[in-house]
């Protein structure tokens, strides 16, 4: 895939020639959410909120047909986000790939659900606040995601499909933890691990009896 890529790093312990430990930065390169191939269920997402700006009349017949067309030929993330940028709010949008934006729950609640890219690394900030990350539609770009997690009087909730584990780790205190996932993840399927530091408030973990995850993981779209 062509275009920008977003580069992650994991530390590791080299020694210097004076003999001093460094840390040292292994990078790995994987695609910016942009450039993710789009799927079939994609495309529908766009093309739904297409029909209803040109039901409402804000897009001409025209506009409306040119823009199904490109939709439908639509290769990457990238392209179909462009065909309703004007269309909705950011939180609105069909797609949403600002994957390297924080979530900030501060005061007020914060969401992220439906078909929205996933990176390896999300900071998540619940104080006197909300925050819930719904993941049964979503694009994973691991297949260990790891969630760092400041919690001050506030909560956080993760919504996760069957079969995915989440692990929580971190320093809580007077915190309430409540995590109905498996505690081994099935074959196949990603772990989510919550890194977090707490003082009061919750942190909730479930997983959907009937989930309503269309396929927004898939082995095939995880780096090797």
């Amino acid at each position: 895939m062509a275009g920008s890529l977003l580069a992650w790093a994991q530390p590791s312990l080299a020694r210097a020639p004076d003999g001093r430990l460094e840390y040292l930065l292994i990078v790995t390169s994987r695609p910016a959410p942009r450039d993710l191939r789009a799927s079939d269920a994609d495309r529908d997402r766009v093309i739904s909120l297409l029909s209803a700006a040109a039901g409402d009349g804000r897009l001409t017949s025209a506009e409306h047909s040119e823009r199904v067309e490109r939709a439908y030929s639509a290769v990457t993330l990238g392209d179909l986000a462009l065909l309703t940028t004007d269309l909705a709010e950011p939180s609105a949008q069909p797609l949403r790939l600002d994957s390297r934006t924080p979530v900030l729950g501060v005061f007020a609640r914060e969401t992220r659900d439906g078909r929205w890219v996933v990176p390896a690394t999300l900071p998540v900030v619940a104080i006197f606040g909300e925050v819930m990350l719904d993941l049964r539609e979503a694009l994973l770009q691991s297949q260990r995601i790891t969630v760092y997690a400041t919690v001050l009087a506030g909560t956080l909730e993760l919504i996760v499909p069957d079969g995915v584990t989440v692990e929580t780790y971190g320093t809580a205190v007077l915190t309430r933890k409540i995590n109905k996932t498996p505690r081994q993840a099935a074959p196949g399927m990603p772990v989510i691990e919550v890194r977090a530091a707490s003082l009061g408030g919750t942190i909730r973990v479930i997983s959907p009896r009937k989930s309503r995850w269309l396929g927004g993981f898939r082995r095939n779209d995880l780096p090797r």
